[in-house]
């Protein structure tokens, strides 16, 4: 039992030294550096799929589940999956119809996903160009 405390501490302290107790100079140096910027970059957009997603849409009026598939290049679930994140945030819209037989899924992004687009682009150039400045 001694023994499982004393483990038990040494992982206390391990964590306690490095999530957020960590005072190195480098530490400091880059969290001053990301001040500037929001640092709240949209969790529903900030994934990859997610992001391609809304990256294709931007610059087409409507994307077919088939067409975003191709184009990302991801299966049938993954992107499933993704999508209903995106519509549940009503970033994009989705409308099912069928083409004879064949079910057809459309989806479309909306004023309220262009706008969410716009923020995390914006906030992604501010974090690029603060970096860049710590750099030199």
């Amino acid at each position: 039992m001694a023994k499982q405390q004393l483990q038990s501490g040494k992982r206390e302290k391990r964590r306690s030294s490095t999530a957020g107790g960590a005072k190195s100079a480098g530490h400091a140096l880059s969290t001053r550096a990301l001040e500037p910027a929001s640092l709240e970059l949209d969790r529903i957009i900030h994934e990859r799929l997610r992001l391609g997603i809304l990256s294709a849409l931007a610059v087409n009026t409507s994307l077919t589940f088939n067409d975003l598939k191709k184009l990302l290049n991801t299966s049938d679930g993954n992107l499933s999956v993704h999508a209903r994140k995106l519509e549940e945030a009503e970033y994009i819209s989705c409308e099912k119809t069928f083409e004879g037989r064949m079910p057809k899924t459309e989806y479309r992004m909306t004023a309220a996903g262009r706008r969410a687009l716009e923020r995390y682009l914006d906030e992604m150039e501010a974090l690029i160009r603060t970096t860049r400045k710590t750099q030199r």
